[in-house]
């Protein structure tokens, strides 16, 4: 990337790591670590940081008593055109204090088709699930056996929503004040609730611009009237940056 590429691109993801930062004050309280953009090359990270630049987890407390850590974490690159900003990759890890293996993982890999693009993986084990994956594995058998070791249930893609609609940090906050009663600050619903609204419509607005035609005889289904363009208007930087916010 050239030099003004580079500073637009850093200056899109630095204003989503605010978003996220607003959002999650929000919800667990003015005290949660701050996100930041750190470019790292072709493309930007944004995580909550310290001063260091040291990667953070934010602390999250159950009856006042901080026992889960999330990881939250965004790479952010160019969309296909190489002109506005997209979410590459996005690891958000749900850990209880001290454990290093998370305990649920939702994950988001813009350009994956095996495993899903979006998936959740589950840490934990149930026999008749390991034995299915054994059972998988002896159909691969350029794969092997999985090192000569008890297949996981953390190894399973389980896919969710696709590349429009996956779940976003909105939901798995929502998520884990529902199961686990999570403390949260005053407003903290109101919060999420208008935030899903708005990522909804962007992933909709988006969807509707992957599938323009099919989203036209839907309308003419419900009694709108929709004429195709005589010459297709190239969408404006403002309108794309919204289409593409991750």
């Amino acid at each position: 990337m050239n030099p003004e590429e580079t500073s637009k691109l850093d200056a899109l993801a630095a204003a989503f790591a605010d978003d996220l930062t607003e959002l999650t004050r929000g919800v667990l309280g003015e005290g949660t670590p701050r996100f930041a953009a750190l470019n790292m090359g072709t493309r930007v990270r944004v995580s909550p940081i310290a001063a260091d630049e040291r990667e953070l987890r934010i602390p999250v407390s159950i009856n006042g008593e901080p026992v889960l850590s999330l990881r939250a974490r965004y790479f952010c690159c160019w969309d296909g055109s190489s002109t506005f900003l997209a979410t590459d990759q996005a690891d958000i890890h749900l850990h209880y204090a001290g454990i290093p293996d998370p305990l649920i993982r939702f994950e988001y890999v813009r350009r994956s088709k095996e495993p899903p693009g979006a998936h959740i993986q589950v840490h934990a084990h149930r026999d008749e699930m390991a034995y299915l994956l054994r059972l998988a594995d002896a159909g691969r058998p350029r794969q092997g056996f999985r090192r000569r070791r008890l297949p996981r249930l953390s190894e399973m893609h389980l896919p969710v929503g696709g590349h429009r609609m996956r779940p976003a940090l909105e939901d798995v906050l929502l998520f884990m004040q529902r199961e686990f009663a999570i403390t949260t600050v005053p407003g903290w619903r109101k919060v999420i609730d208008e935030r899903l609204r708005n990522w909804r419509e962007i992933q909709l607005m988006a969807a509707v611009r992957d599938a323009p035609e099919a989203a036209a005889e839907v309308l003419r289904t419900l009694g709108y009237t929709v004429e195709p363009p005589t010459v297709i208007r190239p969408r404006t930087a403002a309108e794309d940056v919204k289409l593409y916010w991750p």
